[in-house]
């Protein structure tokens, strides 16, 4: 074969591989309004920056047909490229190709690629479109699963993992996902469950379409599985370069740092007035965040999720921050299992990649009830705690309003080691809520009172005056400020900006156990 020839041969094989499961494969995935894997890593990264690898692996097993049935790749694209300049690896599964189905070799590809980020500290993107385990090479494919997830358990915390779940994931298949740090579902195409519709109908009886039971938006809202609940696959995409603008490459980097022309020093007068005059009444929180960060930009994960606890990313003074704060309008900001959870992942996320926590507080206790108790929530809201007391970067918290109890040490408080505690005026720092403990400590005051409610009403103005305030936490130290709310921004931004050189550790040990 000569030069020419050898040419020829390979640019028909690369043609033939680009192909996937071939021109009718592809127009079927189309009108289910899913692009092919290729279509998804051209729009996931730089123009021309793919460079892909693997692409000439092809399985290994000749029974059941298979050995009728070769495909260049083995159903997933493999290589890396540049997000916004920036070196990032991906994978990006074929559902044209065994219905993207895992076996040896397509794990075996999925399995470099992780290495390979590790090795040179880049951040992994996995594009999961896939039916599951190859059921033609049996426990090959089970193993091939394991192999990946020792790395994606391996690479959490080192390099940053996202999964855009872009079509099925059932079985097995969930776990990867589940180990990486954000998933970001497709409404309406994109599925997890561990068992499908038909095997719950048959098992428990009950009927469930694929939606219902493991769509986009019931792990958005219900489960917490999903991170982002994305409109389609262009949506998806955006969200996860976006993500991405916010994180380091790896554990040792900094977050990148993003221009801005928004003055550091600006002040909101408006900030003034946010609270209301009615402590039971409630505000938006995101109104509080977006006045305060630079250009009003919040990127929040977890949106439809425990909404009654709010985190996400954002910038001030230019410095990529994590924000976790209380969300008075859901809730009244009560910390429940859920929100306990969630908030408690965002931090440890954020500590393990040299992002500052920014928090802000409004909380009036922990969720009472037999249904949360019964589901943990000692269990849950400890691990809250355990994620600020174990977290080593710098760490601001203000505090708006209520913080009461066990869940003002468990929101940073300076007892958890945080850096720099602030405080507005408006801000109530008590064991409990003024009408809860006028009712223990005067109760039989209140019994003999002749009128009992214009004696409470009397005694809960007079402990509100005396302990629902921030300055005797101020006298002791446990708050550094007290400021005015419109200065919140500057104050912020200096104290990133002195706790940039932060040194902190935790005692030399293997790892915590944190109470999963």
């Amino acid at each position: 074969m000569d030069k020419n020839t050898r040419i020829e041969e390979l640019l028909r094989l690369r043609e033939k591989a680009r192909q996937g499961g071939g021109p009718e494969r592809i127009a079927r995935q189309h009108a289910k309004g899913k692009l092919t894997a290729r279509e998804r890593i051209d729009l996931l990264l730089d123009p021309g920056s793919f460079r892909e690898l693997d692409m000439f692996v092809t399985h290994r097993t000749t029974d059941f047909g298979l050995d009728q049935q070769k495909y260049l790749g083995d159903g997933v694209v493999t290589g890396y490229g540049t997000i916004d300049g920036r070196l990032v690896y991906v994978f990006s599964q074929d559902f044209t190709v065994f219905g993207g189905s895992l076996g040896e070799a397509h794990a075996q590809k999925i399995v470099k690629i992780l290495d390979m980020a590790m090795k040179n500290g880049a951040p992994v993107i996995g594009i999961n479109d896939s039916g599951g385990a190859r059921i033609q090479e049996g426990v090959i494919s089970l193993g091939g699963y394991a192999d990946i997830f020792l790395r994606n358990t391996l690479a959490s915390g080192v390099i940053p993992q996202i999964s855009l779940v872009m079509g099925p994931s059932a079985g097995g298949a969930v776990y990867s996902p589940a180990i990486t740090d954000f998933i970001i579902m497709v409404k309406n195409t994109s599925y997890m469950f561990i068992t499908g519709p038909e095997v719950v109908k048959a098992v428990t009886h009950e009927e469930v379409s694929f939606e219902e039971l493991g769509g986009a938006w019931v792990h958005a809202t219900k489960s917490g599985v999903a991170h982002f609940a994305a409109e389609n696959e262009e949506d998806a995409i955006f969200t996860a370069r976006t993500l991405l603008s916010y994180l380091p490459q790896n554990n040792l980097d900094d977050p990148p740092a993003r221009e801005t022309d928004d003055d550091p020093l600006r002040m909101d007068p408006d900030l003034d007035q946010i609270i209301p005059d009615n402590p039971k009444e409630p505000y938006d929180m995101k109104e509080v965040i977006r006045r305060i960060v630079d250009d009003g930009i919040f990127f929040e994960v977890h949106e439809h999720f425990a909404r009654n606890i709010i985190v996400g990313f954002a910038h001030l003074g230019g410095q990529s921050v994590g924000i976790v704060a209380n969300q008075p309008a859901v809730l009244a900001g009560v910390l429940d299992i859920d929100a306990s959870v969630k908030a408690a992942r965002f931090v440890r996320f954020c500590d393990a990649f040299n992002i500052p926590v920014v928090t802000f507080v409004d909380v009036p206790g922990f969720m009472p009830g037999v249904a949360q108790e019964h589901g943990g929530i000692i269990r849950h809201g400890a691990k809250l705690l355990y994620a600020y007391a174990e977290a080593t970067v710098p760490k601001v918290t203000v505090i708006t309003r209520k913080a009461y109890g066990g869940a003002y040490d468990v929101m940073s408080s300076k007892h958890l080691r945080g850096d720099i505690n602030l405080a507005w005026p408006s801000a109530e720092i008590a064991v409990m809520g003024p009408e809860g403990a006028v009712n223990i400590i005067f109760r039989r005051q209140l019994a003999q009172a002749e009128d009992p409610e214009a004696e409470r009403a009397r005694l809960v103005a007079e402990y509100r005056a005396k302990f629902a305030n921030p300055y005797i936490a101020a006298a002791r130290g446990f708050i550094d400020d007290i400021i005015l709310p419109r200065e919140t921004r500057p104050r912020l931004i200096n104290a990133l900006d002195m706790l940039r050189n932060k040194r902190d550790s935790n005692p030399p040990k293997k790892h915590g156990n944190i109470p999963l």
